[in-house]
């Protein structure tokens, strides 16, 4: 065993990377006071919007996505594909566990909060699509896996969506002999979310790589170009918290009481549903970066189509969108948190075969 495989990855890391929770926890208050204290910046920030999307936003995630999309090896995609233990764990925590956990816990935890809990609920079928891709990079997770199951995800977002909004606000709760809720969106709004959070810096990650290793070679690409643009994803990751918080800023500090009701059961969820998806990787076998990839990607929830769906079913001043709001306040510290834990747990499983160089970096 050489030297540097004794060392802890943590303590590999750059002082970048090991003070991220510093540099993302300072983005959430400077956001937060922003939204608070200018006048009208929240305003202005929403007012810059296309057919609903909010363009601030939307170019924080690209410019953070980008970087970790072009650093992906898309000729080793079938090596995920084939891995049927991987795909089928993935779809199962996705799209059975990971709702049935968020609606029994938005109930146990909220009976008495129709509106929180309703948007608790649409934030646990909103699978993640976006960050997600920046916590798995950070962990050292599979780069490959994770393009895969986020396009996986992607795919059925459209399909599902609706279908489990329909089923978890409408369906179950009455034969539960419980209050029921109806959820109104169309299969085009989650197409749109996908096509533009995903679509857009994926087709611009695949076609850096295939012309930048055609032009230059893939030793180039890897050793000259991929750390010039690390940086990258690092500052899209931090202006889209500032966005994000400051257009909900005032909406946040207005309720702190509600926001630590809504908080304990996120809290709750991402505990559970890491935790499981961390442990059921071990149990089937899978290698640290593809349990570590599978944990993150049934962890994480797309705020964004969650708030945006909210809004417009209830309006942008209802307790389901603030719900969907607190979603991101909670679940950027914990993820963030859940990065570290997974990289001192890494010394759990067996080295992988996947070369170390291509997981341990310098910068995000």
């Amino acid at each position: 065993m050489t030297r540097a495989a004794e060392v802890p990855v943590v303590a590999r890391l750059s002082t970048l990377d090991r003070l991220l929770p510093v540099w993302i926890g300072a983005a959430m208050v400077a956001g937060l006071l922003a939204g608070r204290w200018i006048p009208g910046l929240g305003t202005a920030l929403d007012a810059v919007q296309v057919d609903g999307i909010s363009l601030p936003i939307a170019l924080g995630l690209l410019v953070m996505m980008y970087p970790v999309l072009a650093k992906v090896r898309y000729d080793r995609l079938d090596t995920v594909t084939s891995d049927k233990r991987l795909m089928v764990s993935s779809l199962v925590l996705n799209w059975v566990v990971g709702p049935a956990v968020m609606f029994a816990l938005a109930w146990v935890f909220l009976p008495d909060l129709p509106e929180y809990r309703t948007g608790l609920i649409i934030v646990g079928l909103a699978r993640c699509i976006a960050m997600v891709i920046i916590w798995n990079d950070l962990a050292c997770g599979d780069r490959e896996a994770a393009a895969v199951l986020v396009a996986l995800n992607s795919v059925f977002q459209v399909i599902a969506f609706a279908g489990l909004g329909w089923f978890y606000l409408s369906v179950l709760p009455g034969w539960l002999g419980l209050p029921m809720v109806g959820l109104e969106v169309s299969a085009w709004q989650i197409a749109r979310s996908v096509l533009i959070f995903l679509g857009i810096p994926l087709v611009a990650g695949y076609l850096t790589r295939k012309f930048g290793e055609r032009a230059k070679g893939r030793d180039w690409y890897e050793t000259r170009f991929l750390p010039k643009i690390g940086l990258v994803a690092l500052y899209g990751l931090l202006f889209t918290i500032v966005i994000l918080f400051a257009l909900q800023g005032d909406q946040i500090t207005s309720h702190p009481v509600d926001v630590v009701r809504i908080a304990v059961p996120l809290l709750a969820y991402f505990a559970i549903i890491w935790a499981g998806s961390f442990a059921l990787g071990k149990a089937i076998r899978l290698s640290y970066e593809r349990s570590v990839t599978l944990s993150f990607t049934a962890a994480g929830n797309n705020f964004e189509l969650a708030i945006a769906v909210a809004i417009a079913t209830f309006g942008v001043t209802s307790g389901q969108a603030l719900a969907g709001v607190v979603g991101p306040l909670i679940e950027v510290p914990v993820l963030v948190a859940l990065v570290y834990v997974s990289l001192a747990a890494r010394r759990w499983f067996s080295p992988s075969a996947t070369p170390e160089a291509d997981h341990v970096r310098t910068t995000p």
